[in-house]
């Protein structure tokens, strides 16, 4: 039987505000009035429970988040009644646990002190064996001081970088984005943010059992599991047993070669205060990233026992893969080295973005979001998402759905664009006790693939001292010595790397390592080496010609982790969260959503690339192109240089408020166009046009280029058409086309075919698939703006498809960002903001995910 016994204290408990310092009496001890106290929803926060009473106003809406910032200064309580507990065991213990304390929290126990904790990233875990009542109710509280307040007691760091509010956020272990970034607004946080219970254990407890891939493939897989285990009864661990059950999943049965051998029980007896296991998987179900086959999971149960009873148990989903990362020289390419992701020892090119969180308040975070969220990725044929060392380590729910869903994580530890107090010994404890504990927690995912120190510190530590490269920065320990000690320590098989972006001769360097492109938008800065000046955006002829986005494609990097553009989410978002009077280009409550501090890079780019807009409608369309086009244009280049480059991870995936961000999703996730430009540039096979050299003006080579992800070659006949917009095909040609496995090639050139045709702005190249094996591409001669074409007309027909549509278009002539639109976040597109092209018919289903049945009346159609 179970000597263990866990209380769930999730759920409503009661809140209430003081002036700093006044709160003890009322809060602590028991027999206050509670008819005057709040309720308040755990896990969650205190600015979500009090919109839910109506005591703030929606934050998001126009310049609200600035009216609840005295919500941070007051000092806030948290209280919650315990039934009364029987009494325990003569070996039994009791620990009250709270996963999340967001920050600066004091926790009483019947009007005693328990302890303290200052570090949202880890539990606070208080041993309250003998001070439960046993004949009466008990009572928990939890206080909140102000924390600027108390970061006004802490020392800064010495010649701090000037980014977001350094000074105070590097004082304390808390999201860094809560003090305001260049996506989101400053709101700190208040409350008890994850899980709260009561464990009873009796005479021992499992430590963060460690199961382990040695190796893989698919005759054998060997594991192995190391279960630490923690006693306090009487006698040695010598009578204590680690029983293990390795079970595959029922709905990856049908994968596997031998069903009836997908089952593995073991018994180990802890010696040491451990047991550890190994054992061999025969013809194993591999768990794969999205894309390269199915992600495949099985159970894993441990069980602590002694004779017949079981004193604590661990279960969660374990995949069968190896991971590593491929730093070798690149022999084609001489004094680069590659950065290549290889799971199951097959290259993998990441297709990816960066996850900043996904709330300003994580009271509205839940599993389900995360679902969606991770689920729009897999859509887009994505396999990795970026954990931003600006954000925090999510809760448990999403590296299950990242797992589930076979999309790897790379997760920076939270430390970003800063210098950080790695001289101070207790700063270093907190930091040292807060990694293990995730590194322990999330090491078992089959989704973790990299560990990373920090998010660009290295990076522009050397930009700030670029005349003194190498000089040592607090903080840089961290991220070279205390942090990857400890992933080599507790998760040895997981690929540790210092900052992002790292390596080379500039951390920032185009031959190894990763890199962070972003001179296509801040026109700073660009590739250089150790002691050089970074390059600024004076030294341009003019700044659109330093901020566009055809920049991208001069990129040589080997792993490009960030690169973006801003994006307009669409109207509706926009429409939901600004007054009427404030919806027109450069108005301040528009300006307010755009949290880069140069405001004017999104004009600089359409005035590159669309031309400037003179109503909102054109502002939110030229922003959506310049980003859809922009992330194409990279992503094309990126995947052409397969596997030179191995990896085009945009900035960002989400928002998490409703703002004019690099996100290819809006805080409701809403599309925006780049989010379909990214799917059929992310296909699995692709086809391209690459021109060598500024691809809008005359000179270099033009090629058609293709690119297999899939691990076995590919064939299909390939027609390319030049042709005006108007319809009239003035070259055209169908050939066949072999794409090895796993490699980009190129598949002819078609600067010899195009000599005597003068291609002008009025007309384009279109690529298409006979057998419907890649999706359409084309590639215009001009910038959009300078492009010469007629708006035509589209017809659209209508049929139903289930509780869903399929809606059949159609025009005569070009049609240019062609967009079905429901406004409701629920609402699927198997495509969109397509181009339309003369007398082809194209589909788009629409569908609701909750089986919601739509109407055409329900779709606005448009197009440009």
């Amino acid at each position: 039987m179970n000597t263990f016994e866990i209380t769930p204290l999730d759920g409503v408990w009661r809140m209430l505000d003081f002036d700093p310092g006044c709160g003890e009496s009322q809060g602590a001890a028991a027999g206050t009035d509670h008819d005057r106290w709040y309720p308040a929803s755990v896990p969650g926060d205190v600015h979500t429970s009090l919109l839910a009473l109506g005591r703030i106003p929606e934050p998001f809406y126009n310049f609200n988040v600035e009216d609840v910032q005295w919500v941070e200064k007051r000092e806030w309580w948290f209280r919650r009644a315990l039934p009364h507990v029987p009494a325990a065991h003569a070996e039994a213990r009791d620990f009250l646990v709270f996963d999340g304390l967001d920050l600066f929290a004091t926790v009483y126990l019947n009007g005693e002190k328990l302890g303290e904790h200052a570090n949202m990233f880890r539990p606070a875990e208080f041993d309250v064996t003998g001070r439960l009542r046993t004949d009466a109710d008990n009572l928990i509280a939890v206080r909140f001081d102000p924390v600027r307040a108390r970061i006004a007691e802490l020392p800064k760091v010495p010649g701090q970088m000037p980014h977001y509010d350094p000074h105070a956020r590097t004082a304390v272990r808390k999201t860094q984005a809560q003090f305001g970034w260049d996506h989101t607004p400053p709101c700190l946080m208040v409350g008890i943010w994850q899980g709260v219970r009561l464990e009873r254990r009796t005479t021992a407890r499992l430590v963060a059992p460690h199961f382990r891939v040695l190796s893989a493939d698919a005759a054998m897989a060997v594991v192995s599991l190391d279960a630490e285990v923690e006693r306090w009864g009487v006698g040695s661990s010598d009578d204590l047993d680690v029983r293990v059950r390795l079970s595959l999943l029922p709905e990856f049965a049908h994968l596997a070669h031998t069903p009836h051998a997908q089952t593995f029980e073991l018994r180990a007896a802890v010696v040491d205060g451990a047991a550890r296991l190994a054992w061999g998987v025969p013809k194993p179900v591999l768990w794969w990233p999205n894309g390269y086959g199915e992600p495949a999971l099985y159970r894993l149960d441990v069980a602590l026992v002694r004779g017949g009873d079981v004193l604590d148990s661990h279960s969660e989903s374990v995949g069968l893969r190896t991971i590593r990362v491929d730093r070798s020289p690149d022999a084609e390419e001489v004094g680069a080295d590659y950065f290549t992701f290889v799971v199951n020892d097959a290259p993998i090119f990441i297709k990816g973005s960066n996850w900043v969180p996904m709330d300003v308040f994580n009271g509205r975070a839940s599993p389900e979001r995360y679902a969606v969220w991770l689920d729009l990725l897999r859509e887009a044929h994505g396999n990795l998402l970026r954990i931003w060392g600006g954000g925090q380590y999510e809760p448990t729910s999403f590296y299950e759905t990242a797992d589930r869903m076979g999309i790897l994580i790379w997760h920076d530890f939270m430390f970003s664009c800063a210098r950080y107090p790695d001289y101070d010994p207790l700063f270093v404890e907190e930091v040292r006790r807060e990694a293990e504990y995730q590194v322990k927690r999330l090491r078992n995912r089959p989704c973790m693939a990299i560990w990373v120190g920090s998010n660009e510190n290295s990076w522009l530590d050397d930009l700030d001292n670029w005349q003194t490269p190498g000089l040592d920065f607090p903080g840089k320990k961290l991220e070279t010595k205390i942090l990857p000690e400890i992933v080599h320590r507790f998760a040895p098989d997981t690929f540790y790397w210092p900052s992002s972006p790292y390596g080379g001769d500039d951390y920032n360097s185009d031959q190894t390592g990763d890199r962070h492109n972003w001179y296509t938008w801040h026109a700073n800065p660009f590739p250089r080496r150790f002691g050089q000046p970074p390059k600024k955006i004076e030294a341009f002829a003019s700044p659109t010609d330093a901020v566009n986005y055809w920049h991208l494609g001069e990129d040589r990097g080997r792993f490009v982790s960030e690169f973006g553009i801003h994006g307009s989410p669409v109207l509706d978002t926009l429409r939901r969260n600004i007054p009427p009077e404030g919806l027109y280009p450069g108005s301040p409550a528009l300006l307010f959503r755009v949290r880069n501090a140069v405001k004017g890079r999104g004009e600089l780019m359409m005035e590159a690339h669309t031309g400037l807009p003179r109503d909102i409608e054109e502002y939110v369309d030229f922003m959506m192109m310049v980003q859809a086009e922009g992330l194409k244009h990279g992503i094309e280049h990126y995947r052409r240089r397969k596997f030179h480059c191995s990896g085009a991870m945009f900035w960002q995936w989400n928002d998490d408020w409703p703002s004019i961000t690099w996100s290819v999703l809006d805080y409701y996730t809403l599309p925006k166009a780049a989010y379909f430009f990214v799917k059929r540039a992310f296909a699995p096979v692709m086809v391209s046009v690459n021109k060598d050299g500024d691809p809008r003006f005359p000179g270099g080579r033009l090629s058609v280029w293709g690119v297999n992800d899939t691990l076995e070659p590919v064939y299909d006949r390939l027609t390319w058409t030049h042709l005006t917009f108007a319809g009239r095909i003035r070259r055209q040609e169908t050939v066949p086309v072999a794409i090895p496995a796993n490699a980009a090639c190129e598949l002819l050139q078609l600067d010899r075919e195009l000599r005597s045709a003068a291609p002008t702005q009025g007309e384009m190249i279109w690529l298409h698939s006979e057998s419907g094996l890649f999706p359409d591409n084309r590639y215009f001669f001009d910038e959009l703006k300078d492009l010469r074409r007629e708006r035509p007309e589209v017809h659209v027909d209508w049929r139903l498809d289930g509780d869903g549509l399929i809606a059949t278009l159609y025009a005569e002539q070009h049609a240019y960002f062609v967009s079905l639109f429901v406004p409701d976040a629920g609402v699927r597109y198997s495509d969109n903001w397509i181009d339309l092209f003369p007398t082809r018919p194209a589909t788009i289903r629409l569908w609701h995910k909750d089986g919601r049945r739509l109407s055409p009346d329900d779709v606005q159609v448009r197009w440009r």
